[in-house]
C-alpha cells in the first residue's frame, strides 16, 4: 500500500512510490515523475494497463515520462517568441532537434502522498535558450474510475512564457501481444511528418486512409509515429481511445479538451526500437500541441506572469 498521508517535504524523492484505489495499482517514479506501471485487479488476477519498467533503471523509450515545457520536437532547437530568437540545446542530434523539454530525466519532489494519490512538483529552471521560470505539478489519483492525472504549470517569472505539455504513456491490454489487439482512436485528422519527425504540411483527414482508426483495427503490421488531432469528445468533454485484446478486455486512455493532440507510436524491433521483454509496444501520448508548435504557433500556449494552466487525462480498464 502507499505511504500514509505526509506533509510537504523539501527532500528530493529518490525511490519509487505506489498508490492503490478502486482495484487499481499505480507505480510512480521520482525521475520524470514517471508512471512506471498501472494495473487493475480483474476477475482473473492483475491486468497490466501500461508497459512497465523497474525503479533504478532508465525508462525504455521514455515510457511514462512527462514532456514539458514542450512535447515532441523543436526544429533545429530554434524558435522566436516575443520577437526574441532562442537557441535551445540540441538533444536529438540524429535529427538536429530539441526534444521533449527539460524535466523527463530529473527528479521531482513529493508534495503529498496518500494511499490512493501522490503529487509531485518541479521547477523547470533556466536553460540555454530558455529564460522562462515555470513550476510544474502532477497529481496521480486512483479510484473506481481508474487513474486520473492532473497537471499544472505556473509561470513564476516576470514575462510571458511559451508552453506545451505531453505525456509519454505506453498502453497495453494485459499480457496479449500487441499484434493480437485492436486500436480505436477518436481522431479525425493527422499531421504528416518528414524524415526528421517534423511537420511537412497541414493536417489531413484520416477518413479512408491507412491512418483511420475511428473504427477498431488490428495492429498486426501497423507502423505509427503520428500526431493526430480533431479529437472527437464525448458529452463529458473527454476524448477516448481504446486498445482491446481478442477477448474484449483492454485499456481506455482518455483526455480532457486541454489535450487536443494525441501522438500514436508503435515501438517495433524491425525499426530498431523494441520495448524490452515485449517487442512491439504502443504509446498513446496526450499532447497540448503538435511537434514544432513553438515555430508554427499551432495550439501553442502562452502563460502570463503568475498564470496557471491545468490539464487532465487518465486511463481505465475495459473488463
Amino acid at each position: 500500500m502507499g505511504e500514509p498521508q505526509s506533509s510537504k517535504t523539501d527532500r528530493p524523492a529518490t525511490a519509487g512510490f505506489e498508490i492503490r484505489g478502486g482495484g487499481y495499482r499505480a507505480g510512480i517514479a521520482a525521475t520524470g515523475a514517471g508512471l512506471r506501471l498501472l494495473e487493475w485487479d480483474g476477475p482473473d488476477g492483475p491486468m497490466a494497463l501500461t508497459e512497465t519498467w523497474d525503479i533504478g533503471t532508465r525508462p525504455p523509450l521514455s515510457a511514462g515520462l512527462i514532456l514539458a515545457p514542450w512535447p515532441n520536437r523543436i526544429r533545429d532547437g530554434q524558435f522566436v517568441f516575443d520577437g526574441i530568437d532562442h537557441q535551445l540545446e540540441i538533444t536529438e542530434p540524429t535529427f538536429g532537434n530539441a526534444s521533449h523539454g527539460f524535466v523527463r530525466r530529473r527528479d521531482w519532489r513529493v508534495v503529498n502522498h496518500a494511499d490512493d494519490r501522490i503529487e509531485l512538483s518541479i521547477d523547470v529552471g533556466l536553460h540555454k535558450g530558455w529564460p522562462y521560470p515555470l513550476r510544474l505539478t502532477v497529481a496521480y489519483v486512483v479510484d473506481d474510475d481508474g487513474l486520473t492525472v492532473t497537471h499544472t504549470a505556473t509561470n513564476t517569472g516576470a514575462i510571458p512564457a511559451p508552453f506545451g505539455m505531453g505525456f509519454h504513456s505506453y498502453v497495453r491490454a494485459g499480457d496479449f501481444p500487441l499484434d493480437e489487439c485492436t486500436l480505436r482512436l477518436s481522431a479525425g485528422t493527422r499531421l504528416p511528418l518528414d524524415e526528421r519527425m517534423l511537420p511537412s504540411g497541414g493536417s489531413r483527414p484520416v477518413a479512408g486512409t491507412e491512418y483511420d482508426f475511428t473504427s477498431p483495427r488490428m495492429l498486426a503490421g501497423v507502423a505509427l509515429d503520428t500526431p493526430f488531432s480533431a479529437l472527437d469528445v464525448d458529452a463529458d468533454g473527454r476524448s477516448r481511445h481504446e486498445l482491446r485484446a481478442p477477448d474484449g478486455t483492454g485499456t481506455i486512455l482518455w483526455a480532457a479538451r486541454e489535450f487536443g493532440w494525441l501522438q500514436a507510436f508503435v515501438a517495433d524491433p524491425e525499426a530498431g526500437k523494441s520495448y524490452p521483454g515485449r517487442g512491439r509496444a504502443l504509446a498513446l501520448e496526450p499532447m497540448t500541441c503538435p511537434p514544432d508548435a513553438f515555430n508554427s504557433g499551432i495550439d501553442q500556449l502562452v502563460l502570463a506572469p503568475g498564470q496557471q494552466w491545468t490539464g487532465v487525462w487518465g486511463m481505465s480498464a475495459v473488463a
